[in-house]
């Protein structure tokens, strides 16, 4: 029986291990372009082109 529990300097150890740099700056891009998009794009902003969007492909939602 081990008494060994994962912890996420473990994951992040293996990850490390595993992940070539291209992918982790592929990685790590993507997280920051989400990141600025939900920071500077407003809300009211993303919810109205979904709104369109769902018109737009014949959805009707109200």
């Amino acid at each position: 029986m081990s008494t060994h529990t994962n912890t996420v300097a473990d994951r992040f150890a293996a990850a490390g291990a595993q992940l070539d740099p291209l992918t982790a700056l592929t990685a790590a891009a993507l997280v920051a372009a989400l990141g600025f998009a939900l920071l500077f794009m407003q809300e009211p902003l993303a919810h109205e082109a979904l709104h369109d969007f769902r018109h737009g492909a014949g959805i009707t939602c109200h």
